[in-house]
């Protein structure tokens, strides 16, 4: 994986002030449409704390974004984005490490590299998925993922395409990090 960019947290800051600036929204709109509270936005636009990955799904769902195009317009980034320069973003709670490999704006495609530590697990809500198609594709060690209240249990190469937006989990059960590829498309 690259390397941590620059501390992401003043970029992170700075785009979602600008997104709610840009559509008129106090920091209560913003509470309200994402389900984080007021304090938390605020402290995130202040630079106070590093957002997790739960939180930042949902503030971009707030935005009609996903994570990746939240990410995407925090990094200003042309059409070839080399190994070296891929953003990556580590969630501070999880220890969770994402890098961003392929996403545009103009594109519907994106594509998301995720290590996930040992014994280690996301919760992400089904609003995250609602304008998205997903697949998920282990390279490296063991996964769970639990949909829909269905329990997946993929190793490496194994992949997994997701269905109707539903909570999601992703679990790494096991004593080593787990590397995955997320492709998704924008419906």
């Amino acid at each position: 994986m690259s390397v941590l960019l620059d501390d992401p947290v003043p970029r992170i800051a700075a785009r979602l002030r600008h997104e709610r600036d840009s559509r008129g929204w106090s920091l209560v709109d913003l509470a309200e449409r994402s389900g984080v509270s007021k304090a938390m936005i605020s402290k995130i636009e202040r630079e106070e704390v590093s957002p997790t990955a739960v939180i930042l799904v949902r503030l971009a769902g707030a935005f009609d974004l996903t994570l990746a195009g939240l990410l995407l317009r925090a990094e200003s980034r042309g059409r070839l984005i080399r190994a070296g320069e891929q953003p990556v973003w580590r969630d501070p709670k999880t220890g969770y490490l994402r890098k961003q490999v392929f996403s545009r704006p103009d594109h519907p495609l994106e594509i998301i590299e995720v290590e996930l530590p040992a014994r280690q697990r996301v919760v992400l809500p089904a609003s995250s998925y609602a304008h998205i198609r997903q697949t998920v594709w282990v390279r490296t060690g063991s996964l769970v993922i639990i949909e829909a209240g269905e329990r997946h249990v993929l190793g490496a190469g194994d992949c997994l395409g997701f269905g109707s937006p539903s909570e999601v989990t992703f679990s790494n059960e096991t004593g080593a990090p787990c590397v995955y590829v997320v492709a998704l498309a924008r419906s």
